[in-house]
């Protein structure tokens, strides 16, 4: 299995900047303004996560272009309302990319003493991917109610979506427990080997 921070995920991340460049272009060609204003919000995100070369584990990086992407096939081609599960899965997956992303960075200073309290890791990612779930249920209300548009589709909608969300945020939590074993092993070894060198 590779490595959580292979850089042929990098390379994948990048192509997948320059799809979903192209998907904002589209939206805009299409005349879909708002779709391609959050097409472009998530490229921009993505970005900054790619950016982010030593802070972040590069499947990390690649995960989240992909979210980025399944986001931006169903804003310009409206999978979203199409029949089928494309919605529910695009919440799962969205939640778990974000959930991986954002909580290595909010908890890096934290990351050597989680490793020792696993448990306690999980809970607290398992938790903050919850917890961005509810925010984004709640900007798509909040969304559907300042543009006077029908985004969220019943009460039995939002609840699916926040079951998927919470999902995604489980599964978040245990791939980011094994990438965090990897991680601080690795970052312990480069520390170890720095101080056999300036002995």
């Amino acid at each position: 299995m590779k490595s959580t921070n292979w850089q042929g995920y990098r390379v994948l991340a990048w192509i997948g900047q320059a799809l979903l460049t192209l998907a904002v272009i589209i939206a805009a060609v299409q005349g879909n303004w708002l779709n391609a204003l959050a097409l472009a919000c998530f490229l921009v995100v993505s970005f900054v996560f790619v950016t982010q070369e030593d802070r972040l584990p590069t499947l990390f990086d690649f995960l989240f272009v992909l979210a980025a992407l399944l986001n931006a096939g169903g804003w310009v081609w409206d999978l979203f309302y199409m029949p089928g599960p494309y919605d529910e899965i695009v919440h799962a997956y969205t939640t778990f990319a974000i959930t991986l992303a954002l909580s290595f960075l909010v908890y890096s200073s934290m990351l050597n003493i989680f490793r020792h309290h696993k448990f306690l890791y999980l809970l607290t990612i398992a938790s903050f991917g919850i917890a961005i779930g509810a925010l984004w249920e709640i900007t798509e209300w909040s969304a559907g109610k300042i543009l006077s548009t029908k985004i969220i589709g019943s009460l039995n909608d939002t609840v699916v979506d926040l079951m998927m969300d919470s999902l995604g945020a489980a599964l978040a939590a245990f791939i980011s427990l094994w990438a965090l074993q990897e991680w601080t092993n690795n970052h312990a070894q480069s520390k170890n080997s720095r101080s056999e060198l300036y002995r």
